[in-house]
């Protein structure tokens, strides 16, 4: 993870948020919803390249990050950079859990739990319909797409 300068926060209405997203999209990242164990996307995303926030595009996740988490939703042992979340105690269905939040326009991810692999000990668990992914180009990655 690398730290770098803090882009601007974005900031809009629920209409101007509605006229962007989908109903699902929406709900989850705006409303602090969960998509479906095993419904959402990305989930089986094997090639190399960047998960970025649905709603304002900050890259959030590389690739070379995710692992297979066996709970249904795309997972992740670190973020790209430390300053791309926030993390913010969620006291909901009667339970702890740390939210996780796009740290440029306030968008709810999913939650992070101290149950991942080395070498952070930590699992992202992300809603795969907060994340849009855009794959590497492999001349520049040296990396063979899958």
């Amino acid at each position: 993870m690398t730290a770098t300068t803090r882009t601007p926060r974005i900031v809009k209405s629920d209409a101007e948020w509605r006229a962007l997203l989908t109903p699902e999209q929406f709900r989850v990242t705006r409303g602090h919803g969960t998509e479906c164990a095993f419904s959402g996307p990305h989930l089986s995303q094997k090639e190399p390249g960047v998960y970025s926030c649905v709603c304002c595009g900050t890259p959030l996740f590389r690739s070379n990050a995710k692992f297979e988490s066996g709970t249904g939703w795309p997972s992740f042992f670190q973020p790209v950079d430390s300053q791309a979340v926030s993390e913010h105690h969620d006291y909901s269905y009667g339970m702890h859990r740390v939210e996780v939040r796009c740290a440029t326009c306030d968008a709810h991810l999913g939650h992070v739990f101290p149950d991942g692999p080395r070498p952070t000990g930590l699992r992202y668990c992300m809603n795969g319909i907060a994340l849009t992914f855009r794959a590497d180009d492999a001349a520049a990655d040296g990396e063979p797409n899958r």
